[in-house]
């Protein structure tokens, strides 16, 4: 008589459960690497060589627009993606750039192009801005995100995906 044993069934494609790749939905937390370049090879941020990022899906650590890059991959996939900027950071709006008085800023503080400063929304959240030009009248400062309005290359290699329905 033949023993099957009863440490593990298989399922009927094979695989144990453990070895099971989940497919990533909404409330999926996710551990992956990622990179975005621009269309010039210009990388933005990169996780490889380096620590993974872990999120769940929808709780507003990624855009939105990469997540739904996401959606269906699986442990192990690896995709390469190029998103519009609609897709991914949005078009720049140029009613997220405002003159503000050069005296609202403190008098030592060095204002010149490109200089990130942080500012408080009323909601109490900090909103970078970075500065597009600076005399002694007036600071012109840009809140549109860095990427918006570029075209973006996105890879990803999913290194683990745990289901909505089993996280405590």
């Amino acid at each position: 008589m033949h023993s099957w044993g009863t440490k593990r069934p298989l399922r009927g494609d094979g695989l144990s459960d453990t070895d099971f790749r989940f497919p990533i939905t909404e409330r999926s937390t996710v551990t992956l690497h990622l990179s975005l370049s621009l269309e010039d090879g210009t990388v933005a941020e990169s996780t490889f060589g380096g620590e993974p990022l872990t999120f769940t899906l929808g709780d507003g650590a990624l855009d939105h627009g990469l997540e739904l890059g996401l959606y269906g991959l699986v442990r192990g996939d690896k995709q390469r993606l190029t998103l519009d900027p609609g897709q991914a950071f949005g078009q720049r709006d140029p009613d997220r750039v405002h003159t503000l008085p050069r005296d609202a800023f403190a008098a030592d503080m060095v204002l010149e192009p490109g200089v990130i400063i942080g500012f408080e929304t009323e909601a109490g959240e900090e909103l970078p801005g970075a500065v597009l030009e600076a005399d002694e009248q007036s600071v012109q400062v840009d809140f549109n995100h860095p990427l918006a309005g570029r075209t973006i290359i996105y890879e990803v290699e999913i290194l683990d995906v745990v289901p909505a329905e089993t996280e405590e």
